[in-house]
């Protein structure tokens, strides 16, 4: 990262912001074309790994894309807010930012399909709880996940007030 001043460092920041926020961007490269998609998400961090869980139907572009180049990247961002200055050029914008790139495995079985849904629902509800999921459901439904092989954390903060 250039701008090391601006790097969160600590992992359990990079995950609070994680945790805070319910839709990230997921980017894929359709050949040369960028194609980038907002989507609910779920996470574990587990043993230093940060996995991704997303769900679709089982066909469309992202799909399409996917099986052809599962390399991708995630972003999420929150805390914006502009930093007014005296000249159009002191302006800023204040930030917090997670940038993980990985690649994407679409999950088969049951049983990961159920675990990765269940990671979902867990982030987009806040809840512990294990959610059924019939047979029928699991089969009709398209289950990925992205592990980071890595995630950055950038922030800008707001001035102190004067």
């Amino acid at each position: 990262m250039r701008r090391k001043d601006k790097e969160i460092t600590g992992v359990n920041e990079k995950l609070k912001i994680i945790d805070d926020n319910k839709v990230c961007r997921l980017a894929l490269s359709d050949s040369h074309q960028p194609y980038v998609i907002p989507l609910n998400y779920g996470y574990s961090f587990e043993n230093e790994i940060l996995t991704f869980y997303f769900h679709s139907a089982g066909e469309g572009k992202k799909l399409e894309i996917i099986k052809q180049n599962n390399r991708a990247c995630v972003e999420i961002d929150c805390d914006g807010a502009l930093i007014e200055g005296e000249k159009p050029c002191n302006c800023g914008y204040a930030f917090k930012s997670i940038i993980a790139v990985g690649k994407i495995m679409l999950l088969n079985t049951a049983n990961e399909k159920e675990e990765g849904l269940n990671q979902i629902m867990k982030h987009q509800t806040g809840k512990s709880e294990k959610y059924p999921f019939d047979e029928k459901m699991l089969e009709l439904v398209t289950v990925y996940k992205m592990t980071a092989e890595e995630f950055t954390g950038k922030r800008k903060e707001l001035p102190a007030p004067q």
